[in-house]
């Protein structure tokens, strides 16, 4: 059968679809003959990548990059792609995964990304993307502890990830068997895991996301201390703002002290805000009565 340029047309709008860039046998499974994607790559239209990959020509650099490689995106790398929280001292550098015993053989002397050579935790199939427990794992290895939880607590929320699921894994780290013990799953953003890591080594009861006077506060410290955490998008608003400050109204009127830091003050001024809420618990703020 002649190739037309409608054919040419539908497999470059499948190569799309599947995030313009996609292994060849993938492509004959979905009824694209090898005549046809032979003319597509002569023609320019794509690139065949270590003689599996399909890619358009302005197909995502990191998938390019990983089946050059022969990997997988993994550790923050796949973080990012899927929308976990993270702090800003997290580097951007693409993270590769490889099988122990491979090269990374398309990779240049340029290239400066970091590359994870551990056994698959799960089965990954054919896929340039790595799995969220192998991505884990290198996290645990990448990062320190509290950044690393961070982004630990931030998978279990964004994956709806259990953390007596992420316990009955088999790490083969110690560091990743500590956080995945160390995950609560209660923290609503990864500025609330900043706060309440430091907090709980001081040896104090820490609560996350408890209801009080009709409305969830953030961390509350003791049994009077409340603390609260304005993220960019969760309190931008006046309306959000105006509800803000009507709950700590009430919650002074009941007893509790509130502090109220922002974003900036977490990531960037955080001795301000260790030493605030340390002289609020040696004044004894965070006990009843």
């Amino acid at each position: 059968m002649a190739v037309t340029k409608r054919t040419l047309e539908q497999l470059r709008e499948w190569l799309i679809a599947q995030g313009e860039i996609a292994h060849r046998d993938e492509a004959l499974r979905s009824g694209f003959g090898i005549a046809l994607i032979r003319t597509f790559v002569r023609e320019g239209h794509a690139e065949l990548v270590r003689r599996v990959w399909l890619a358009l020509p302005d197909g995502p650099r990191d998938l390019r990059t990983a089946a050059l490689a022969g990997g997988r995106i993994s550790c923050t790398s796949l973080a990012r792609r899927r929308g976990w929280w993270m702090p800003e001292v997290v580097g951007t550098q693409l993270h590769l995964h490889l099988r122990p015993g491979s090269a990374p053989t398309g990779l240049d002397n340029a290239w400066n990304g970091v590359t994870h050579w551990t056994k698959p935790l799960v089965p990954a199939g054919r896929s340039l993307i790595g799995t969220v427990e192998d991505a884990l794992l290198h996290i645990a290895a990448c990062l320190d502890r509290d950044t690393a939880l961070v982004l630990w607590e931030s998978a279990a929320r964004t994956e709806r990830i259990a953390p007596e699921t992420l316990r009955a894994i088999r790490w083969t780290s110690r560091v990743a068997r500590e956080l995945a013990h160390a995950v609560t799953g209660l923290s609503d953003s990864g500025l609330e895991t900043l706060m309440v890591t430091p907090l709980r080594r001081w040896g104090l009861r820490v609560r996350q996301q408890v209801n009080i006077a009709g409305h969830l506060v953030d961390v509350l410290v003791g049994d009077r201390l409340v603390v609260q955490i304005d993220g960019y998008e969760f309190h931008s608003s006046s309306a959000q703002r105006a509800k803000d400050i009507a709950h700590d109204a009430e919650l002074r009127l009941r007893g509790y002290t509130v502090l109220r830091f922002s974003y900036a003050q977490i990531v960037h001024e955080w001795p301000f805000v260790e030493r605030t809420v340390r002289r609020a618990v040696g004044a004894g703020l965070h006990c009843a009565g």
